[in-house]
């Protein structure tokens, strides 16, 4: 059907601009954090806020205030959580995993590699979508912890410091930080 009534879309426009005004409100006051991607539960939120914005748009069962309802539950959730996580280092490791170096001049690190599910192509893929066309120039890649790849190259024989939070493994030279 192409058209049920103008009274479907004068609702679609009213809930559409009002759940999108009242969203873009709450997401200033929670801050840019709320969709930041940063790891896997950022990530769950902002698609789940999608998914709520998309039902109050599309379903004259859900009500403007149960949507409201709703992304103030998700962000205050979120909010909670990563507030929470910055002063706990126990809600942090719980929360959010840790990126993992998956090569390293030269080495591919299988174990990782499987931990992670990650292929040897996936690992060339991320460094052909950084302009690199040699592993030679390559020091590092690591899966960080929102599922992005991080293409590390030019320090030589240096250790590199950035990767002093990442999960490696142990007894790896060169990497700097504690070993893994």
């Amino acid at each position: 059907m192409l058209f049920d009534g103008i009274d479907d879309l004068v609702r679609i426009l009213v809930v559409g601009v009002s759940a999108y005004a009242g969203l873009i409100l709450l997401l200033r006051v929670t801050g840019k954090r709320t969709l930041s991607k940063m790891n896997a539960f950022d990530f769950v939120v902002t698609v789940a806020l999608g998914s709520t914005l998309a039902s109050a748009l599309l379903s004259s069962e859900v009500t403007l205030s149960e949507a409201f309802l709703a992304f103030a539950l998700l962000c205050g959730l979120q909010y909670a959580v990563t507030f929470a996580s910055v002063r706990s280092g126990v809600i942090q490791r719980v929360v959010k995993a840790e990126p993992r170096l998956l090569y390293f001049r030269g080495t591919y690190l299988s174990r990782a590699l499987r931990h992670e599910r990650v292929t040897q192509e996936e690992i060339l893929a991320a460094v052909r979508a950084q302009g690199k066309g040699e592993l030679a120039r390559v020091d590092a890649v690591v899966l960080e912890t929102d599922g992005t790849f991080s293409v590390l190259s030019g320090a030589g024989d240096r250790p590199l410091d950035a990767l002093s939070t990442v999960d490696r493994p142990a007894g790896e030279a060169g990497i700097g930080g504690p070993a893994s």
